[in-house]
């Protein structure tokens, strides 16, 4: 009894410290208690405990309710802080290093429903079409509100080939019921490709295109890795992808971030007390030499890609495309127990380097672009134009190309597909990038940005050869007329 006690007070401890941490979103200031007063709710709490062990109508399971006290304890501060008994913690620490088992899903609690942070490519949860937005209101026939978080994802997880219903209600309030079969999960959070925009020559410009799934040990270095690469093949520019990417470790979109940066802040973070701010800067190197970026957000996207994206926005490195994003401004961090247990508490608020706090408001693109689909409605080659006019001048240089009849049959059946209903994951890559609209729109933004880029280094190029032009011709005139005075006298 006694070590349960002290256990109490321990966690209490540690709850009265971070109810602190709520008080600059309370309208009301916190009124903390004495010492005494802690210690006679604490008698209380260890009463609780008994008086409900001692006579609840069964057999009560003491480790079950000190864990739930503790779960509770903490979800009171905010959705993102919780208790993780020594099952929890390991499958934690499995997450971050790149390799677990279960659907492949990031879910937050939201007023006691389980929320869809964002599905993880190539999933069960992905495959399924599970969107981020959902919520899960039932597992396995399960209703959800009585659980906590922990308690959610440990249902979800299991062995490998076996299944799970899930009851889903999407953001149109249609409620499916899905069936998905379990996974080991293997992240590779950098992917890589250069792509082109669709119906486009094969002379148009090479485009880097990176999509970070989530923020984990070794992102960083897969990051570096395909930078190095795409370099190589000389792409124009980038578009780096972080829609329906969760999150993940702080220093790890930190470093993504200065990847791209030669200097300026990147974030920073500010804790419970007035001098606890934290800020971190970009070192000198931009691996992309100043390539011109498009970063792609969503809804799906949260906490580290936000900080990404606000990075590269205010420090004026990249355009901001898509739609608003998820809004989660906070960091957490574990705090082992000693025992193989820890809590998963929030620490600090980051701020993006303009001073924006993101919390429950998310990055707003610099171009809204929601995703679409788009249908094709003139053909690349017109059959009316200057040239299908009678004795219309010819154009020596144009290069000579011949429309075949498989052409147009190939047209016609891009034509039709886009009036059928596709499975995604049945396409190539490239199938894939042309029906994605915001990519589409990200590739397109980014050619545009790398000719006003060219554009206007031309432009200073020119002035410079002008100036330097002018300057030989005034220096000419000035040795002439040195030569004229020096033969007058």
């Amino acid at each position: 009894m006694l070590k349960k006690f002290l256990c109490f007070i321990v966690l209490a401890t540690v709850a009265v410290d971070c109810f602190a941490a709520k008080k600059s979103e309370k309208t009301e200031p916190v009124v903390h208690l004495t010492d005494e007063e802690i210690y006679t709710e604490l008698q209380k709490l260890a009463l609780v405990f008994e008086t409900a062990r001692d006579n609840f109508v069964e057999e009560a399971d003491e480790k079950k309710m000190l864990e739930a006290a503790m779960n509770g304890m903490l979800a009171e501060l905010d959705p993102h802080s919780s208790y993780l008994n020594t099952d929890d913690f390991k499958d934690f620490n499995d997450k971050t290093q790149g390799e677990f088992g279960g659907l492949g899903i990031q879910i937050t609690s939201d007023r006691g429903a389980i929320r869809v942070i964002s599905p993880i490519d190539d999933t069960p949860a992905a495959r399924a079409g599970i969107k981020a937005g959902d919520y899960i209101m039932k597992i396995d026939d399960e209703p959800v509100f009585d659980m906590t978080l922990n308690q959610a994802v440990k249902k979800m997880k299991g062995r490998p080939g076996t299944k799970v219903k899930l009851t889903v209600v999407d953001e149109d309030h249609e409620t499916k019921t899905l069936t998905l079969k379990r996974d080991i999960i293997k992240v590779k959070s950098v992917k890589y490709r250069v792509v082109q925009l669709a119906d486009m020559d094969e002379d148009s410009p090479k485009i880097g295109y990176i999509r970070i799934s989530e923020f984990g040990a070794t992102t960083v270095k897969e990051l570096t890795d395909a930078i190095k690469k795409l370099e190589k093949d000389k792409v124009a520019g980038y578009v780096l992808d972080v829609r329906n990417n969760p999150g993940g470790y702080l220093t790890a979109a930190i470093g993504v971030s200065d990847a791209f940066l030669d200097d300026g802040e990147i974030v920073s973070t500010r804790g419970k007390e007035k001098t606890d701010i934290e800020r971190n800067f970009a070192k000198p190197g931009d691996l992309t030499n100043g390539k011109p970026i498009v970063v792609l957000i969503n809804h799906g996207s949260a906490s580290a890609s936000e900080i990404v994206a606000g990075a590269l926005q205010d420090n004026g490195r990249a355009l901001v495309m898509g739609s608003q994003s998820f809004g989660k401004g906070s960091v957490q961090q574990q705090k082992p127990l000693g025992d193989g247990t820890a809590i998963h508490i929030t620490i600090a608020r980051y701020f993006t380097p303009s001073g924006r706090s993101i919390q429950n408001e998310g990055i707003t693109p610099d171009v809204q672009v929601l995703q679409s689909r788009v249908k094709v409605l003139e053909k690349r080659d017109s059959e009316y134009s200057e040239a299908s006019f009678k004795n219309s001048l010819k154009n020596e240089d144009a290069k000579k190309t011949k429309k075949t009849k498989s052409d147009d049959t190939k047209s016609r059946k891009d034509d039709d597909d886009d009036e059928e209903d596709i499975d995604f994951n049945d396409l190539t890559d490239a199938e894939k990038d042309a029906r994605d609209y915001q990519l589409q729109r990200g590739i397109s933004m980014v050619i545009a940005m790398t000719k006003l880029q060219m554009t206007v280094e031309d432009r200073r190029a020119a002035v410079a050869t002008e100036n330097a032009e002018k300057e030989k011709a005034q220096e000419k005139t000035r040795e002439k007329l040195r030569t004229d005075a020096d033969t007058k006298k």
